[in-house]
């Protein structure tokens, strides 16, 4: 079976949010993600983890105001130097989290901007962030969004990605890749998966519709997992599903899997 990471910022919100470290170890995990640090000193989190035995293998570049709807600021004009601090801050982070790869929402350009404007500065952005993160040893993610949750997100299929890694050309850009997000955009998510082995950095997961627990939706997660297992995928699978009751109660679809191990 896959190695699955808990999102705690989905997972577990019926606790504090360092509570949840003790709660998804307890529950069986080993790894943990969440979308941003930030709000936290980490020394802080670096205790939570060192405490529960957990590493961390994800968490996201600052993304603007992410509360008022903002989804990243790779892709808006006038943002740049904002977008390099963002960068430095993270890699603060990821160093003393032992962090292997931070993920870049790219966001939501203006309406008013032409979109040949829009994918140089992403591009410019993005390679500007995959090198300067490349000297301090970390991963840079990239991921799509689908047009229902977040419309308006400038990248919503894999070939986009796709051809931004192959302009941007840098080694440890990859793409992270949400399970929920490109079944409501393009479905045919193993073949797409297989494909894309190479560029894929990091994958999440979520049922649809509804965004909850595996298992309670289309798409059959079972198969999946014996397929990424096949196919040879190595990563993280990071849970960044909402439970559609207590997060404990929505485990059963992870407790099966380490029973089948």
């Amino acid at each position: 079976m896959p190695n699955f990471a808990a999102n705690i910022s989905m997972m577990f919100r019926e606790f504090e949010f360092f509570d949840r470290f003790s709660q998804a170890a307890d529950s069986g995990f080993t790894a943990v993600e969440y979308l941003f640090p930030y709000p936290h000193q980490t020394n802080e989190l670096a205790y939570a983890l060192k405490q529960n035995r957990l590493k961390q293998v994800l968490f996201n570049l600052p993304a603007g105001d992410f509360a008022n709807g903002e989804r990243g600021i790779a892709c808006l004009p006038g943002r740049e130097q904002e977008f390099r601090h963002g960068i430095e801050q993270a890699i603060e982070y990821a160093q003393i989290l032992a962090c292997p790869r931070v993920n870049c929402l790219a966001g939501i350009p203006p309406d008013d901007v032409d979109a040949d404007e829009i994918e140089a500065l992403l591009i410019e952005n993005l390679r500007f962030a995959a090198q300067t993160l490349e000297k301090a040893g970390i991963e840079l993610m990239v991921e799509m969004l689908n047009t229902v949750d977040v419309p308006g997100f400038v990248l919503n299929h894999s070939a986009q990605a796709v051809n931004l890694l192959k302009k941007i050309a840098q080694p440890n850009l990859k793409i992270q890749y949400d399970i929920y997000h490109m079944q409501i955009m393009e479905g045919n998510i193993c073949p797409t998966i297989k494909s894309l082995l190479s560029h894929i950095g990091h994958i999440q997961l979520a049922d649809n519709p509804g965004r909850h627990e595996p298992g309670t939706g289309e798409i059959h997660y079972p198969f999946i997992f014996n397929w990424l297992d096949k196919i040879g995928y190595a990563g993280w699978v990071g849970c960044e599903y909402i439970p559609r009751t207590k997060t404990n109660e929505s485990l059963d679809w992870f407790k099966n899997c380490q029973f089948s191990e």
